[in-house]
């Protein structure tokens, strides 16, 4: 006879499968979320869930967004013929918080990776061409 687990154990398990978070975070995270207003557990849910409902990726650049096509594709403030080429959309984001660059994007969706079978093929890399 199979064990149901406890919600906490539960909650320690699913957050532990997250980068960077192992099941001693994972404890801290659930205990501290615990010791807060139900609340704010159902604004981090629906956050949650906003992400996985509302947010895809752009037909053009291959960068996260809410729309199709994004916000960097579409505004024309940004410099159409620079384009920065980037491993995947998280990097958009980082350089995005710099400021600094005015151009467009082009997310090839990982690295070149021969060991692990990834080759120009599994990336985005003919649309960068196009």
């Amino acid at each position: 006879m199979t064990q149901v687990a406890s919600p906490i154990s539960r909650l320690i398990n699913e957050l532990s499968k997250l980068p960077t978070i192992g099941p001693k975070t994972a404890a801290r995270l659930v205990f501290h979320l615990l010791n807060r207003p139900r609340h704010e557990a159902q604004s981090l849910a629906e956050a949650i869930l906003a992400v996985k409902d509302n947010v895809g990726f752009c037909s053009v650049c291959n960068s996260l967004s809410e729309r199709d096509p994004c916000e960097f594709c579409t505004d024309d403030r940004r410099d159409a013929l620079m384009i920065c080429v980037v491993a995947e959309a998280k990097d958009v984001f980082a350089i995005e918080r710099t400021g600094a660059f005015k151009g467009r994007y082009h997310v090839l969706g990982g690295l070149i990776s021969p060991m692990d079978g990834i080759g120009p093929a599994q990336l985005h890399v003919k649309e960068l061409v196009e």
